[in-house]
Protein backbone atom coordinates (compact mmCIF):
# COMPACT_ATOMS: atom_id res chain seq x y z
CA UNK A 1 0.00 0.00 0.00
CA UNK A 2 1.44 3.34 -1.10
CA UNK A 3 0.48 6.28 1.08
CA UNK A 4 0.65 9.66 -0.64
CA UNK A 5 -0.21 13.15 0.61
CA UNK A 6 -1.23 15.74 -1.98
CA UNK A 7 -1.32 19.39 -0.93
CA UNK A 8 -2.55 22.32 -2.97
CA UNK A 9 -5.33 24.84 -2.67
CA UNK A 10 -6.62 28.35 -2.33
CA UNK A 11 -7.57 28.53 -6.01
CA UNK A 12 -8.71 26.08 -8.67
CA UNK A 13 -5.30 26.50 -10.28
CA UNK A 14 -3.74 24.68 -7.32
CA UNK A 15 -6.60 22.30 -6.48
CA UNK A 16 -7.42 20.72 -9.82
CA UNK A 17 -3.85 19.84 -10.87
CA UNK A 18 -3.61 17.93 -7.58
CA UNK A 19 -6.93 16.22 -8.33
CA UNK A 20 -5.75 15.32 -11.85
CA UNK A 21 -2.70 13.61 -10.33
CA UNK A 22 -4.88 11.88 -7.73
CA UNK A 23 -7.03 10.48 -10.54
CA UNK A 24 -3.92 9.32 -12.41
CA UNK A 25 -2.56 7.67 -9.22
CA UNK A 26 -5.80 5.72 -8.83
CA UNK A 27 -5.66 4.65 -12.46
CA UNK A 28 -2.07 3.48 -11.97
CA UNK A 29 -2.30 1.77 -8.57
CA UNK A 30 -6.01 1.13 -7.99
CA UNK A 31 -6.66 -0.10 -4.46
CA UNK A 32 -2.92 -0.23 -3.72
CA UNK A 33 -2.73 3.51 -3.04
CA UNK A 34 -4.15 5.58 -0.19
CA UNK A 35 -4.44 9.32 -0.78
CA UNK A 36 -4.82 12.19 1.64
CA UNK A 37 -5.20 15.84 0.69
CA UNK A 38 -4.01 18.62 2.98
CA UNK A 39 -5.53 22.09 2.49
CA UNK A 40 -6.09 25.37 4.30
CA UNK A 41 -9.07 25.75 6.61
CA UNK A 42 -11.68 28.08 5.16
CA UNK A 43 -10.40 27.77 1.58
CA UNK A 44 -12.28 26.26 -1.34
CA UNK A 45 -10.44 22.93 -1.27
CA UNK A 46 -12.13 22.05 2.03
CA UNK A 47 -15.41 21.75 0.08
CA UNK A 48 -14.24 20.80 -3.41
CA UNK A 49 -11.99 17.87 -2.44
CA UNK A 50 -14.53 15.95 -0.27
CA UNK A 51 -17.16 16.50 -2.98
CA UNK A 52 -14.87 14.58 -5.34
CA UNK A 53 -14.61 11.68 -2.92
CA UNK A 54 -11.21 12.32 -1.34
CA UNK A 55 -10.20 12.72 2.30
CA UNK A 56 -8.72 16.06 3.36
CA UNK A 57 -7.17 17.56 6.48
CA UNK A 58 -7.18 21.33 7.01
CA UNK A 59 -4.40 23.51 8.41
CA UNK A 60 -5.01 26.96 9.99
CA UNK A 61 -2.56 28.61 7.63
CA UNK A 62 -2.96 31.79 5.62
CA UNK A 63 -1.08 34.06 3.25
CA UNK A 64 0.32 37.52 3.77
CA UNK A 65 -2.34 40.15 3.05
CA UNK A 66 -0.94 42.84 0.78
CA UNK A 67 -2.68 45.78 2.41
CA UNK A 68 -2.24 46.78 6.05
CA UNK A 69 -4.37 44.21 7.82
CA UNK A 70 -4.53 43.11 11.43
CA UNK A 71 -4.69 39.51 10.24
CA UNK A 72 -1.02 39.78 9.25
CA UNK A 73 -0.16 40.00 12.97
CA UNK A 74 -1.56 36.51 13.45
CA UNK A 75 0.33 35.01 10.51
CA UNK A 76 3.48 33.88 12.42
CA UNK A 77 1.32 32.07 14.99
CA UNK A 78 -0.72 30.39 12.22
CA UNK A 79 2.47 29.24 10.49
CA UNK A 80 3.94 27.75 13.67
CA UNK A 81 0.66 25.97 14.48
CA UNK A 82 0.29 24.76 10.91
CA UNK A 83 3.82 23.30 10.91
CA UNK A 84 3.10 21.46 14.16
CA UNK A 85 -0.21 20.09 12.87
CA UNK A 86 1.34 19.21 9.50
CA UNK A 87 3.98 17.10 11.26
CA UNK A 88 1.20 15.27 13.09
CA UNK A 89 -0.67 14.64 9.83
CA UNK A 90 2.39 13.39 7.94
CA UNK A 91 3.50 11.15 10.83
CA UNK A 92 0.00 9.89 11.61
CA UNK A 93 -0.81 9.05 7.99
CA UNK A 94 2.53 7.30 7.50
CA UNK A 95 3.17 9.07 4.20
CA UNK A 96 5.66 7.59 1.75
CA UNK A 97 5.83 10.86 -0.16
CA UNK A 98 4.29 14.34 0.01
CA UNK A 99 3.53 16.18 -3.23
CA UNK A 100 2.99 19.95 -3.16
CA UNK A 101 1.06 21.85 -5.82
CA UNK A 102 1.16 25.34 -4.31
CA UNK A 103 -1.30 27.22 -2.14
CA UNK A 104 -1.32 28.19 1.51
CA UNK A 105 -1.11 24.67 2.96
CA UNK A 106 1.47 23.30 0.55
CA UNK A 107 4.52 24.97 2.10
CA UNK A 108 3.95 23.90 5.72
CA UNK A 109 3.16 20.29 4.84
CA UNK A 110 6.19 20.02 2.54
CA UNK A 111 8.40 21.59 5.20
CA UNK A 112 7.02 19.25 7.86
CA UNK A 113 7.62 16.21 5.68
CA UNK A 114 11.19 17.25 4.97
CA UNK A 115 11.87 17.73 8.67
CA UNK A 116 10.63 14.16 9.27
CA UNK A 117 12.75 12.70 6.49
CA UNK A 118 9.77 11.97 4.23
CA UNK A 119 10.42 12.37 0.51
CA UNK A 120 8.83 15.39 -1.17
CA UNK A 121 7.96 16.29 -4.75
CA UNK A 122 7.13 19.83 -5.89
CA UNK A 123 4.97 20.70 -8.88
CA UNK A 124 5.74 24.26 -10.02
CA UNK A 125 3.03 25.45 -12.40
CA UNK A 126 4.41 28.84 -13.44
CA UNK A 127 7.33 29.90 -15.58
CA UNK A 128 8.68 31.96 -12.68
CA UNK A 129 9.10 30.05 -9.43
CA UNK A 130 7.63 31.40 -6.21
CA UNK A 131 9.79 32.05 -3.15
CA UNK A 132 8.33 29.18 -1.11
CA UNK A 133 9.01 26.60 -3.81
CA UNK A 134 12.55 27.88 -4.34
CA UNK A 135 13.28 27.40 -0.63
CA UNK A 136 11.56 24.02 -0.36
CA UNK A 137 13.22 22.72 -3.54
CA UNK A 138 16.58 22.58 -1.74
CA UNK A 139 15.43 19.43 0.06
CA UNK A 140 12.90 18.10 -2.47
CA UNK A 141 13.64 14.84 -4.28
CA UNK A 142 12.14 16.02 -7.57
CA UNK A 143 10.66 19.23 -8.99
CA UNK A 144 8.09 18.82 -11.76
CA UNK A 145 7.91 21.88 -14.02
CA UNK A 146 5.77 23.08 -16.92
CA UNK A 147 8.36 25.25 -18.68
CA UNK A 148 11.86 24.78 -19.97
CA UNK A 149 14.70 26.82 -18.48
CA UNK A 150 13.60 26.34 -14.87
CA UNK A 151 17.15 25.47 -13.83
CA UNK A 152 17.57 29.18 -13.12
CA UNK A 153 15.39 28.56 -10.04
CA UNK A 154 15.93 24.89 -9.17
CA UNK A 155 18.74 22.30 -9.13
CA UNK A 156 18.98 21.02 -12.71
CA UNK A 157 19.57 17.40 -11.67
CA UNK A 158 16.18 17.24 -9.91
CA UNK A 159 14.05 18.87 -12.61
CA UNK A 160 11.52 16.89 -14.64
CA UNK A 161 9.57 18.56 -17.46
CA UNK A 162 6.04 17.25 -16.95
CA UNK A 163 3.73 20.10 -17.90
CA UNK A 164 0.72 21.06 -15.80
CA UNK A 165 -1.73 18.21 -15.11
CA UNK A 166 -5.26 18.92 -16.31
CA UNK A 167 -8.58 17.23 -15.68
CA UNK A 168 -10.80 16.34 -18.59
CA UNK A 169 -10.23 15.27 -22.17
CA UNK A 170 -8.28 17.80 -24.21
CA UNK A 171 -7.42 15.36 -26.97
CA UNK A 172 -10.41 16.42 -29.05
CA UNK A 173 -13.08 19.09 -28.98
CA UNK A 174 -16.70 18.87 -30.15
CA UNK A 175 -17.19 19.78 -33.85
CA UNK A 176 -17.14 23.53 -34.52
CA UNK A 177 -20.61 23.60 -36.14
CA UNK A 178 -22.07 22.02 -32.99
CA UNK A 179 -20.27 24.61 -30.84
CA UNK A 180 -21.54 27.54 -32.90
CA UNK A 181 -25.10 26.21 -32.77
CA UNK A 182 -24.82 25.95 -28.98
CA UNK A 183 -24.05 29.67 -28.77
CA UNK A 184 -26.46 30.65 -31.54
CA UNK A 185 -23.70 32.01 -33.78
CA UNK A 186 -23.14 32.00 -37.54
CA UNK A 187 -20.67 29.56 -39.14
CA UNK A 188 -19.76 32.22 -41.70
CA UNK A 189 -17.79 34.48 -39.35
CA UNK A 190 -14.58 34.03 -37.35
CA UNK A 191 -15.23 33.81 -33.61
CA UNK A 192 -13.58 35.75 -30.79
CA UNK A 193 -13.73 34.27 -27.28
CA UNK A 194 -13.24 36.80 -24.46
CA UNK A 195 -12.96 35.04 -21.12
CA UNK A 196 -11.82 36.60 -17.86
CA UNK A 197 -12.48 33.82 -15.35
CA UNK A 198 -15.53 32.76 -13.34
CA UNK A 199 -15.66 35.99 -11.33
CA UNK A 200 -14.91 38.07 -14.40
CA UNK A 201 -12.40 40.80 -15.14
CA UNK A 202 -13.11 44.51 -14.87
CA UNK A 203 -10.48 45.19 -17.52
CA UNK A 204 -12.05 42.75 -19.98
CA UNK A 205 -15.54 44.09 -19.42
CA UNK A 206 -14.41 47.72 -19.76
CA UNK A 207 -12.57 46.69 -22.92
CA UNK A 208 -15.75 45.21 -24.39
CA UNK A 209 -17.88 48.16 -23.31
CA UNK A 210 -15.41 50.59 -24.90
CA UNK A 211 -15.58 48.86 -28.30
CA UNK A 212 -19.09 47.41 -28.23
CA UNK A 213 -20.71 49.87 -30.65
CA UNK A 214 -18.10 49.22 -33.33
CA UNK A 215 -18.22 45.45 -32.73
CA UNK A 216 -21.99 45.35 -33.04
CA UNK A 217 -22.11 47.64 -36.05
CA UNK A 218 -19.58 45.72 -38.14
CA UNK A 219 -21.08 42.23 -37.73
CA UNK A 220 -17.79 40.91 -39.17
CA UNK A 221 -17.13 38.46 -36.34
CA UNK A 222 -18.89 36.28 -33.80
CA UNK A 223 -18.23 37.08 -30.13
CA UNK A 224 -18.46 34.90 -27.04
CA UNK A 225 -18.13 37.18 -24.02
CA UNK A 226 -17.94 35.79 -20.53
CA UNK A 227 -18.62 38.67 -18.15
CA UNK A 228 -18.18 36.88 -14.81
CA UNK A 229 -20.71 36.60 -12.01
CA UNK A 230 -19.37 39.63 -10.17
CA UNK A 231 -20.17 41.95 -13.09
CA UNK A 232 -23.33 40.28 -14.38
CA UNK A 233 -25.87 42.90 -13.29
CA UNK A 234 -23.67 45.80 -14.43
CA UNK A 235 -23.27 44.34 -17.93
CA UNK A 236 -26.96 43.40 -18.11
CA UNK A 237 -27.82 47.05 -17.54
CA UNK A 238 -25.24 48.22 -20.06
CA UNK A 239 -26.54 45.83 -22.74
CA UNK A 240 -30.26 46.34 -21.99
CA UNK A 241 -30.98 48.22 -25.24
CA UNK A 242 -28.74 46.01 -27.41
CA UNK A 243 -29.78 42.65 -28.88
CA UNK A 244 -27.02 41.54 -31.28
CA UNK A 245 -27.40 38.26 -33.15
CA UNK A 246 -23.66 37.65 -33.49
CA UNK A 247 -22.78 37.98 -29.80
CA UNK A 248 -23.28 35.48 -26.99
CA UNK A 249 -22.91 36.91 -23.50
CA UNK A 250 -23.09 35.23 -20.12
CA UNK A 251 -21.75 35.40 -16.59
CA UNK A 252 -20.37 31.88 -16.83
CA UNK A 253 -19.63 29.42 -19.63
CA UNK A 254 -20.67 25.96 -18.49
CA UNK A 255 -19.36 24.28 -21.66
CA UNK A 256 -15.83 25.58 -22.11
CA UNK A 257 -15.15 22.72 -24.51
CA UNK A 258 -17.74 24.18 -26.88
CA UNK A 259 -16.44 27.73 -26.36
CA UNK A 260 -12.90 26.64 -27.21
CA UNK A 261 -14.16 24.69 -30.23
CA UNK A 262 -16.00 27.74 -31.58
CA UNK A 263 -13.10 30.14 -31.00
CA UNK A 264 -10.69 31.16 -33.73
CA UNK A 265 -8.94 33.47 -31.27
CA UNK A 266 -9.02 33.66 -27.47
CA UNK A 267 -8.48 36.76 -25.34
CA UNK A 268 -7.59 35.48 -21.90
CA UNK A 269 -5.70 35.92 -18.67
CA UNK A 270 -2.53 33.84 -18.41
CA UNK A 271 -2.80 31.77 -15.27
CA UNK A 272 -0.70 28.61 -15.42
CA UNK A 273 -3.58 26.17 -15.92
CA UNK A 274 -5.32 28.33 -18.54
CA UNK A 275 -2.05 28.55 -20.48
CA UNK A 276 -1.66 24.77 -20.34
CA UNK A 277 -5.21 24.23 -21.60
CA UNK A 278 -4.65 26.57 -24.53
CA UNK A 279 -1.38 24.83 -25.40
CA UNK A 280 -3.05 21.42 -25.52
CA UNK A 281 -5.86 22.80 -27.66
CA UNK A 282 -3.58 24.77 -29.97
CA UNK A 283 -5.72 27.90 -29.67
CA UNK A 284 -4.31 31.21 -30.98
CA UNK A 285 -4.36 33.53 -27.99
CA UNK A 286 -3.96 37.17 -27.06
CA UNK A 287 -2.95 37.15 -23.41
CA UNK A 288 -3.82 40.05 -21.11
CA UNK A 289 -1.99 39.09 -17.90
CA UNK A 290 -3.59 40.01 -14.61
CA UNK A 291 -1.52 42.62 -12.74
CA UNK A 292 -2.95 41.45 -9.39
CA UNK A 293 -0.90 38.26 -9.05
CA UNK A 294 2.05 37.63 -6.76
CA UNK A 295 5.44 38.11 -8.43
CA UNK A 296 3.68 39.01 -11.70
CA UNK A 297 3.45 35.30 -12.58
CA UNK A 298 0.90 35.80 -15.33
CA UNK A 299 3.08 38.19 -17.34
CA UNK A 300 5.99 35.78 -17.05
CA UNK A 301 3.80 32.85 -18.14
CA UNK A 302 2.60 34.76 -21.19
CA UNK A 303 6.07 35.99 -22.10
CA UNK A 304 7.39 32.42 -22.04
CA UNK A 305 5.01 31.74 -24.94
CA UNK A 306 5.56 35.06 -26.67
CA UNK A 307 9.28 34.28 -26.73
CA UNK A 308 8.45 31.12 -28.71
CA UNK A 309 6.15 33.05 -31.07
CA UNK A 310 3.29 31.00 -29.63
CA UNK A 311 1.04 33.85 -28.42
CA UNK A 312 0.48 37.60 -28.47
CA UNK A 313 0.39 39.80 -25.38
CA UNK A 314 -1.24 43.08 -24.38
CA UNK A 315 -0.53 44.66 -20.98
CA UNK A 316 -3.56 45.07 -18.73
CA UNK A 317 -2.91 48.83 -18.55
CA UNK A 318 -3.36 49.12 -22.34
CA UNK A 319 -6.01 46.46 -22.87
CA UNK A 320 -9.14 48.65 -22.81
CA UNK A 321 -7.88 50.59 -25.83
CA UNK A 322 -5.58 48.14 -27.62
CA UNK A 323 -6.72 44.56 -27.08
CA UNK A 324 -9.82 44.49 -29.30
CA UNK A 325 -8.17 46.23 -32.30
CA UNK A 326 -5.25 43.77 -31.96
CA UNK A 327 -7.68 40.85 -31.79
CA UNK A 328 -9.56 42.03 -34.87
CA UNK A 329 -6.31 42.37 -36.81
CA UNK A 330 -5.36 38.81 -35.86
CA UNK A 331 -8.80 37.41 -36.74
CA UNK A 332 -8.42 38.74 -40.27
CA UNK A 333 -4.93 37.28 -40.69
CA UNK A 334 -5.42 33.50 -41.19
CA UNK A 335 -1.72 32.90 -41.77
CA UNK A 336 -0.83 34.44 -38.43
CA UNK A 337 -3.57 32.47 -36.67
CA UNK A 338 -2.28 29.24 -38.22
CA UNK A 339 1.26 30.03 -37.12
CA UNK A 340 0.20 30.85 -33.55
CA UNK A 341 -1.88 27.67 -33.41
CA UNK A 342 0.98 25.44 -34.54
CA UNK A 343 3.49 27.07 -32.19
CA UNK A 344 1.32 26.99 -29.07
CA UNK A 345 0.23 23.40 -29.73
CA UNK A 346 3.88 22.33 -29.89
CA UNK A 347 4.24 23.35 -26.23
CA UNK A 348 1.37 21.18 -24.92
CA UNK A 349 2.07 18.04 -22.86
CA UNK A 350 -1.04 15.84 -22.93
CA UNK A 351 0.19 13.15 -20.49
CA UNK A 352 1.33 15.51 -17.73
CA UNK A 353 -0.51 13.78 -14.86
CA UNK A 354 0.90 10.39 -15.86
CA UNK A 355 4.41 11.86 -16.04
CA UNK A 356 4.05 13.16 -12.49
CA UNK A 357 2.77 9.77 -11.30
CA UNK A 358 5.91 8.20 -12.78
CA UNK A 359 8.04 10.69 -10.86
CA UNK A 360 6.17 9.88 -7.62
CA UNK A 361 6.56 6.15 -8.26
CA UNK A 362 10.30 6.49 -8.80
CA UNK A 363 10.69 8.55 -5.64
CA UNK A 364 8.85 5.94 -3.55
CA UNK A 365 10.96 3.13 -5.00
Amino acid sequence: MKKIILSGGGTGGHIYPAVAVAEALRRRFGSDVELLFVGALGKMEMEKIPALGYSIKGLPTDGLHRKLDARNLLLPFKIVRSLRLARQVVRGFGADVVVGFGGYASAPVLRAAQSLGVSTVIQEQNSYAGLANKLLAKRARKICVAYEGMDRFFPADRLVLTGNPLRGNFASLPPRPEALRHFGLSPDRPTLLVVGGSLGSRTFNNMMKHHIDDLLASQAINIIWQTGKFYESEIDTFMADKSPTHLWRGAFIDRMDLAYSAADLVVSRSGAITVSELCLLGKPTLFVPSPNVAEDHQTKNAMALVARDAAEICPDSEAVIRAIPTALQLLHDPDRLASLSANIRSLGIPDSADRIVKVIENVIQ
